[in-house]
This record gives C-alpha cells, structure tokens and sequence, in this order.
C-alpha cells in the first residue's frame, strides 16, 4: 500500500492534535485539582500573607496548608487558620480562648467554624482537607488566627467564586 507524502502529513498532523488535545485536558485537569488547594503563611509580626482567599464553586472540598514562617514557638505566637461566616468571627474568636491551647483555641464542637487548622509554631506546617457543602458565592466568609490576641489584626476575606 502506497501513502503518498501529503496524505502521510494530513494523518501525522491529526494524531498531533489528538494528542495535543489530550495534553490539554489533563492540564486542565490539574489546574482545576490546584484551584482547591490553598496555601497561605503567617510571620512573628503577626501577620498572614494575603488578606484574601478564593476557591471556584466547583471545588467540593478545600484543602488549605498554613505554614508559620517566623521562628518564635507556639506557645508565644503560635498560629492556626480558622474560617468561619463572616457574622460568627467574633464570636468563634472570643470564646475560642476561653478553649486553651490544647484546643488550638476553638470551642470544641462550635458548629459555626467551618474549618480550622492546629495551632503552629515557628518553622512549622500544617494542613486541612474540608468541604464546601452548604457554603455559598453569596454568602461572606472570614478566615483568622484564633490566638488569643491575634484575631483582630490577622485576619482575610475567603470567597467561593461563582
């Protein structure tokens, strides 16, 4: 069987973009699972690195690593990652250190904190997996350090994008 050099292109070139193609979705792919995955850091001045999270609708669960980039140990300015809606921070943040260290200062079974991290010291991570069900683009959250002390100045919008 004889394939005359064009016709050979014209079948190269097709298989090419089929791969291409695929290549494309499965970056696609990837880029959506990174979407779902946040990372944000906290320091010794008390402060977290962005005022501001988002993750698309489309994630069903969030998975958020805080890293504490100072030096100081938890127990002089240790840091954890708390969300919770927006009316509830105060709240959740006031008797949150009424629960003690042991606790990472969140009242155990507050049903008004969504997620929250362990309490971390200087050089130290940690990471959390949770769902957004029942969370909402129209709904306005907030994520803060429950520390005793920290809550007020540490603190950042976190957004369901639509």
């Amino acid at each position: 069987m004889k394939i005359s050099i064009n016709r050979l292109k014209t079948i190269s070139a097709v298989g090419l973009l089929g791969f291409s193609a695929l290549c494309s979705l499965s970056f696609s792919a990837a880029a959506n699972a990174s979407e779902c995955e946040l990372t944000i850091s906290a320091n010794d001045a008390m402060q977290f690195n962005t005022k501001e999270l988002s993750v698309p609708a489309s994630c069903k669960e969030v998975t958020l690593t805080l890293t504490h980039a100072g030096q100081l140990p938890a127990t002089a300015m240790g840091h954890n990652w708390v969300l919770t809606k927006l009316a509830d921070m105060s709240a959740v943040a006031n008797e949150g250190m009424g629960a003690g260290a042991a606790l990472s200062y969140v009242k155990e079974g507050d049903e008004r904190v969504i997620a929250h991290t362990d309490i971390v010291g200087g050089g130290a991570s940690t990471s959390i997996t949770f769902s957004t069900e029942g969370m909402s683009p129209a709904e306005s959250y907030k994520f803060f350090c429950s520390f005793p002390g920290h809550w007020a100045i540490m603190q950042g919008d976190f957004i369901i994008k639509a």
